[in-house]
């Protein structure tokens, strides 16, 4: 029987200790669940602030790229609208004789230079001319086939006739040249 004293006693003292550890673990237990909220609500915090971090960062981006276009591309409308002034000044310059240059010189030498002053103002702003000369290859990137004609003596697709002159704002075409081209000529 004094086996079974000390069984007993033993097995009271085993009960205590889990008693003590299944309390132990019952405070344990909330204070780890509310840690590992905290844990996740941390991370769902650090989730929204590094995108709204990448957003603020993406805007900003966007807004310089608007603002370099503005800065470049922002003047497009009016260069446009300069487009026939500088056609109209070249065309004058190029119908004009000899006769009448010499009879007026002073007025073509002013229209040289206005025409000179205004390709210069394009070039400063970024506008370049596209001057394509006959015999060149037809590009449809920069060129505007205004009519297609056989020519003997030319391949299929050689500029042989400029209408007008195209013009470029930095990489962007304003206005391609328009041009007329050869088809293969007929045998």
């Amino acid at each position: 029987m004094a086996d079974r004293k000390e069984d007993d006693f033993l097995d009271d003292i085993e009960q205590a200790e889990l008693d003590e550890m299944e309390q132990e673990l019952s405070e344990i237990l909330p204070e780890e669940l509310e840690l590992d909220e905290l844990r996740a609500e941390r991370d769902a915090l650090k989730d929204k602030f590094m995108r709204a971090l990448a957003d603020a960062e993406n805007a900003r981006k966007r807004g310089d790229k608007a603002r370099r276009d503005a800065e470049q591309y922002g003047g497009s409308k009016l260069a446009r609208d300069m487009l026939p002034v500088y056609d109209n000044m070249k065309r004058a310059l190029e119908s004009a004789t000899e006769e009448q240059r010499a009879s007026s010189k002073a007025f073509f030498e002013g229209i040289d230079l206005t025409m000179r002053e205004l390709v210069n103002v394009f070039s400063k702003h970024g506008m370049i001319v596209i001057a394509p000369q006959v015999g060149e290859r037809f590009d449809p990137n920069i060129h505007e086939a205004m009519f297609e004609a056989p020519l003997p003596g030319t391949n299929a697709g050689d500029i042989i006739q400029v209408s007008a002159e195209g013009f470029m704002l930095h990489d962007r075409l304003l206005r391609p040249a328009q041009v007329g081209v050869s088809s293969m000529p007929k045998s």
